[in-house]
């Protein structure tokens, strides 16, 4: 269950040309769970229409303060949201909010809310870069106000500079960190990301397909979670903050990484793909292609997992992953028995959408005693969230447990 499942988020839409984005931004909040209550301002409604959030939120649009059916609205608002919402914020919206200023529904529900509160500025360069503007949002985030900043890209008028509004995606992704149970804190959980790379020479390795994203969603979830995590990782993707990050390259120095690190950690998610095999004896230069055909002679590299499994300690969380094709429970169930696993996650790389180098996946979960969660496809962040509940599910219950 994501953070923003089930969660009451109050969406304010102000009269920025970025409005139109705001109707992504909904759709998200829509498809994580969230029950959406749209707020526009009188100027959202020149961007984009009014029954378009009508028709995707949860309940009607809300506009003004005297034509909703209750006498209070921004009160109702305020007091029943779990996360006030601004997709775009403007300069006048952020303005009187900083500045305790109530003339709309908007902004009397910002004023009457102890929920947390996110806002995504939009607008021109010049006015982002205006020192009032600036001004205010320093005021508000020591208050406790999370800013999401523009971007730099194509503003209105054909302009180009910083005001761009952040991407709908990562501003949900910011919403549900903000909302996620705090269901991991006081724990390490150490995350392992990427393919690694076994060299033939300076030039060549034998690798594999895998990007790192979903080991790197994982990390994300954990930290938002409130983990402290380590993440060992052969790859450049973006990690939350205050992550411990080990860049590795090979096997071996994944191995090392590992296992120096694995005594100190309650949770261990191996979500990286270990090659099986790397050269016995990798070259020194560059093998060139008149020398004729190379003969490569591989050898086995360390099984990381089944080591985490026989070093394991009393109380530790265990959790393999298995990147196959066809047959994917029986290869899955097997992995899960010889190496002693609390829980497999296994996908079938060879479906549609699946795995490596996609934003989505579909994974199996197993575990012991018939512990058997099916997901459907789905993105990266939300299968990091879908095998964390399942790790929470087996340290607190101690028992396997039927779900579909």
């Amino acid at each position: 269950m994501g953070g923003l499942q089930g969660r009451r988020v109050v969406l304010g839409v102000s009269g920025g040309i970025a409005a139109y984005k705001a109707v992504e931004v909904c759709r998200r909040l829509m498809d994580a769970g969230a029950y959406v209550m749209p707020v526009m301002t009188r100027g959202a409604t020149h961007m984009v229409g009014p029954t378009t959030f009508s028709a995707l939120a949860s309940e009607p649009v809300r506009m003004s303060l005297w034509d909703a059916p209750e006498p209070i609205p921004h009160t109702r608002l305020g007091q029943t949201a779990d996360l006030v919402l601004v997709a775009p914020a403007t300069a006048r919206v952020i303005g009187c909010y900083a500045n305790g200023i109530s003339n709309d529904l908007l902004t009397a529900t910002l004023l009457a809310t102890r929920a947390p509160v996110v806002l995504v500025p939009a607008m021109h360069t010049e006015m982002w870069e205006q020192p009032a503007v600036q001004l205010n949002l320093d005021l508000l985030r020591s208050r406790g106000v999370t800013i999401v900043p523009p971007g730099v890209g194509r503003l209105a008028g054909g302009d180009v500079g910083a005001g761009r509004m952040a991407e709908p995606a990562d501003i949900v992704a910011v919403a549900s960190e903000i909302l996620a149970p705090q269901d991991l804190a006081g724990l390490t959980v150490l995350v392992t990301a990427g393919g690694t790379r076994e060299p033939i020479d300076p030039v060549r390795f034998v690798g594999n397909r895998s990007s790192g994203k979903q080991g790197h969603a994982l990390a994300a979830e954990a930290a938002a979670r409130g983990a402290d995590v380590v993440l060992v990782t052969t790859t450049n993707q973006p990690v939350p903050p205050g992550t411990d990050v080990v860049c590795v390259e090979t096997a071996a120095e994944m191995e090392d990484a590992v296992l120096d690190r694995a005594a100190g950690a309650d949770v261990v998610l191996m979500a990286a793909a270990v090659a099986d095999f790397r050269p016995k004896a990798p070259a020194p230069d560059k093998i060139k292609k008149n020398e004729g055909i190379p003969e490569i002679v591989l050898e086995p590299t360390t099984d990381i997992l089944a080591e985490l499994g026989r070093r394991r300690r009393p109380g530790q969380t265990l959790v393999g992953f298995a990147a196959e094709t066809g047959d994917v429970r029986a290869y899955a169930s097997s992995k899960l028995r010889a190496k002693g696993l609390d829980l497999v996650v296994a996908n079938d790389v060879s479906a549609p959408d699946v795995g490596f180098e996609h934003d989505t996946n579909r994974v199996l979960v197993l575990g012991p005693d018939g512990f058997e969660i099916e997901g459907s496809l789905m993105d990266k962040r939300a299968v990091a969230r879908l095998v964390l509940d399942a790790v929470i599910d087996r340290r607190t219950s101690g028992e396997g447990k039927q779900k579909k």
